[in-house]
């Protein structure tokens, strides 16, 4: 008998993930299985925003928080490796939100677009569309990622020199790399 995992026959979801406030927006479209763990969409969500899993996360579903919870946070947060999207959304058209670094305060609107069969032959988890870079981490939420944005761009900027050295690399808003978010997920588990 083989010990290889079936793969799920549960219909495939397509999420719009848009980074609250950001202008233009950053988003990404993605199609995941709807029996995927909100532990799973966590890491898929870290994954193709661009994300490194630096930071304490949640999600907001009907005013219920999901997440890793710690007694010393209290019992409001309910696990999210016990519970599948399919469980606490209830189709297309529905939202809830996703909160990564609450220091920084990313919030994410996940929009469920539409609930179709699997595709025979296809892969999931996959993004299938998106704009924009991700942010860098600890730049200070949208408000931060901004004035970071405005004194890379100036070398006039007081803060030119710094924030090109904190970066490292150039760093240009502006880019999406689907291939290379889609060679990624394949090792989300």
């Amino acid at each position: 008998m083989s010990s290889k995992k079936k793969p799920s026959d549960a219909p495939v979801w397509q999420l719009k993930i848009t980074l609250k406030d950001s202008s233009p927006p950053i988003w990404r479209r993605i199609l995941v299985a709807g029996d995927t763990s909100l532990a799973k969409l966590h890491r898929i969500l870290q994954t193709v925003m661009g994300w490194t899993d630096s930071h304490l996360h949640q999600f907001m579903i009907d005013r219920r928080y999901y997440g890793v919870p710690d007694p010393e946070f209290g019992n409001e947060t309910e696990d999210e490796r016990r519970v599948k999207l399919v469980e606490v959304v209830h189709g297309e058209k529905d939202r809830f939100l996703y909160e990564y670094d609450f220091g920084d305060g990313w919030s994410h609107q996940i929009l469920v677009e539409k609930i179709a069969p699997k595709e025979e032959g296809k892969y999931y988890p996959v993004c299938v569309a998106g704009k924009r870079s991700c942010p860098p981490e600890d730049c200070g939420g949208i408000w931060g990622y901004q004035n970071f944005l405005e004194a890379i761009s100036d070398p006039k900027h007081p803060e030119h020199e710094s924030m090109t050295e904190w970066i490292g690399a150039r760093f240009d808003p502006e880019a999406f790399k689907l291939d290379w978010i889609n060679q990624q997920l394949r090792g989300v588990k």
